[in-house]
């Protein structure tokens, strides 16, 4: 983060803000800055219409308004150089929901995902355009930007032309998954933290049969997730089912690696013995598994390295629950880090059907956002929001901050959010649980970026093969996982793995192997 930057501007974000009509806490969004009268000749009336995806997490409380307009969209464009139109995507089907839009011809302007592989096979398809000669003719901001950023390039760059921009990712966004678990239950039975597979097996066995919630009934569910559970899973065992690996020389798919097969050998036996949720496959919005470790059912949580409501509501559930980050466990294969992220932030692309002016009002709007945009999108209003101490804005209010300013983050598509493990406790509010919390960020920070994680390549290949292969292939995969952990006897990790290895070469998968290793050889010196 540009620290001097957060002072120097806190008087004209005040100014700015202020101009929001509708009260902090009111039951009505807030008004836009300003109401034209009809007919009325504003510079407003005159800026360039955009479109943007963003991605609906379901966070925008129901006084806020919506992702389409609520206090914040308004804001960007009472102060932005182009009038924006987002248009939500659902976080758990984004790519999905992309598709469908582009191929109806409904596709925003500017899309975006953290995939680079996505915006590989939009580029393949000519579904986005070159973005080079507009950041050359129209950029000053994001132009110098990258002078100061080239490990940006080889992300953006796609067959020798940029197909993207994006923003560098602070400490806080290249750090992913993490897990947690309840040091109070560790501490009433007697437990150490595990540090192997194994020994959280045991833990987890412990905790199914020890009363640890001390309700007098063996009801706790040990280990629930979210969307980054089964990855974490994965990760102990040096395995991404979406990630290339060098195996002596060439490059391997992960999803047909020995090492997947001894990662689903853990999960079914995480779900045979009843240590994970029974119901986790047809709990695909992970709602249930959310409310066991809430209501203090479960005793580990494979997640974030950061527990935002997922530690407030566990808090007024359980006063006393004391939760700690775990450092992930070692494997036969030794100890892996947790998924952590590549350098380039989110990928902004430009569909193809924009024209030249909107893509200059586009260029203009992404330079306004990492230049002065998105500062108040990740801290909020200066003294209702936050407050300075030195120059760490410090919350004032946790929930006010979590309903109004929260869901906000990724408005900032680009932006220079770096905050350090130090800064948490002064940004938080001042609150016993506030405080808690920010401790526990700071410590699952330090925790998820303590070991590397294992990435032999860059980015996966952007071969339009691969991503066929890959999508055709995963469902069927996907299909024949689930009767390896859900069906007993059925199927063992070993006669399932046999039966995927199988469907990958019936589907080409070894002519995909062969154009894969033609394209590291000519691409390694971009991938390192």
């Amino acid at each position: 983060m540009r620290k001097k930057k957060i002072g120097t501007t806190v008087i004209a974000i005040s100014l700015l803000l202020a101009l929001l009509a509708g009260c902090t806490g009111s039951s009505e969004p807030a008004e836009p800055a300003s109401t034209p009268k009809a007919g009325e000749d504003t510079a407003a009336e005159a800026k360039k219409e955009i479109s943007v995806s963003i991605l609906d997490r379901g966070e925008v409380a129901a006084e806020e308004g919506s992702y389409e307009n609520n206090r914040w969209t308004r804001w960007i464009n009472d102060n932005a150089p182009a009038k924006v139109n987002w248009i939500p995507v659902p976080r758990t089907q984004v790519q999905q929901k992309l598709n469908t839009l582009i191929a109806s011809g409904s596709a925003p302007d500017l899309i975006w995902e953290y995939d680079r592989s996505y915006i590989s096979q939009l580029a393949a398809q000519g579904a986005i355009q070159p973005v080079d000669g507009y950041i050359e003719k129209y950029s000053t901001t994001y132009k110098a930007y990258l002078e100061k950023h080239p490990e940006l390039k080889p992300f953006l760059t796609i067959n020798g032309k940029m197909y993207a921009l994006a923003s560098a990712r602070g400490q806080e966004t290249v750090a992913n998954h993490g897990i947690m678990i309840r040091q109070d239950w560790l501490d009433k039975l007697g437990l150490k933290a595990p540090t192997t597979v194994e020994e959280l097996l045991d833990v987890a066995r412990k905790f199914k049969e020890g009363d640890p919630d001390g309700n007098g009934s063996a009801d706790t569910v040990p280990i629930t997730f979210n969307y980054n559970g089964v990855q974490i899973l994965r990760a102990f065992f040096f395995n991404n089912e979406n990630q290339w690996y060098l195996e002596d020389g060439r490059l391997s798919f992960g999803r047909i690696l020995d090492r997947y097969t001894d990662s689903l050998a853990l999960q079914k036996q995480l779900f045979d013995e009843g240590l994970i949720d029974k119901e986790y496959i047809t709990d695909t919005n992970f709602q249930r598994s959310l409310q066991l470790w809430t209501t203090g059912k479960s005793g580990i949580y494979l997640g974030s390295w950061t527990m935002g409501a997922e530690f407030v509501d566990l808090k007024k559930n359980v006063p006393d629950a004391k939760v700690v980050p775990l450092e992930p466990v070692a494997s036969s294969y030794g100890r892996n880090g947790l998924y952590q992220e590549v350098p380039a932030n989110m990928y902004i692309a430009f569909n193809a059907s924009m024209k030249e002016d909107k893509a200059k009002a586009a260029i203009q709007f992404l330079d306004w956002m990492l230049e002065a945009g998105w500062e108040p999108l990740r801290i909020g209003e200066p003294d209702v929001h936050y407050k300075l101490v030195g120059e760490v804005p410090q919350k004032t209010d946790a929930d006010l901050f979590r309903k109004e300013v929260f869901y906000a983050r990724e408005y900032a598509i680009l932006n220079e959010w770096d905050p350090k493990p130090e800064w948490f406790s002064l940004m938080a509010a001042q609150d016993p649980i506030s405080q808690e919390q920010a401790k526990l960020k700071a410590d699952g920070l330090v925790t998820a970026m303590k070991n590397n994680y294992r990435r032999d390549i860059a980015y996966n290949p952007d071969l339009p093969e691969v991503s066929q292969l890959i999508a055709t292939f995963a469902p069927i995969a996907q299909q024949i996982e689930a009767k390896i952990v859900t069906g007993g006897g059925a199927l063992s990790p070993q006669e399932g793995m046999a039966d995927m290895r199988k469907e990958w070469k019936r589907l080409g998968g070894e002519n995909v192997e062969m154009l894969v290793q033609e394209w590291y050889e000519s691409n390694k010196q971009n991938l390192k």
